[in-house]
């Protein structure tokens, strides 16, 4: 059970979530960031670091943007060729600089 970004972090990409969580398995897109579902180890330290209470656990999460979360890492986003997968940690990765269509449609 992975933790989920939904749509309070649009725009506001506050990132004190990236600075607490031990295993860099949250991504920038352009507008919003979002969690690995396989490389998160489920530690919460993202939750509670949030100012916008965006992140919920997955199975809480709004259905759109869970869904949404997981087409980040497994469909070509806008502009890409390949899914992303599981690049092994965000900082290696940078900032992906575009969204999946329902942020990018907001």
């Amino acid at each position: 059970m992975a933790y989920v970004i939904g749509p309070a972090c649009v725009d506001i990409m506050d990132r004190s979530c990236m600075e607490e969580c031990p295993v860099d398995c949250i991504y920038e897109g352009e507008r919003k960031l979002y969690i690995h579902p396989t490389e998160c180890i489920d530690c919460g330290a993202c939750e509670t670091a949030c100012p916008e209470q965006a992140i919920t656990v997955d199975r809480l999460a709004d259905p759109d943007f869970r869904a949404d979360n997981r087409r980040f890492f497994e469909e070509p986003l806008p502009g890409r060729e390949a899914p992303l997968g599981a690049p092994g940690g965000a900082a290696g990765l940078g900032p992906v600089g575009t969204d999946t269509p329902l942020v990018s449609a907001r």
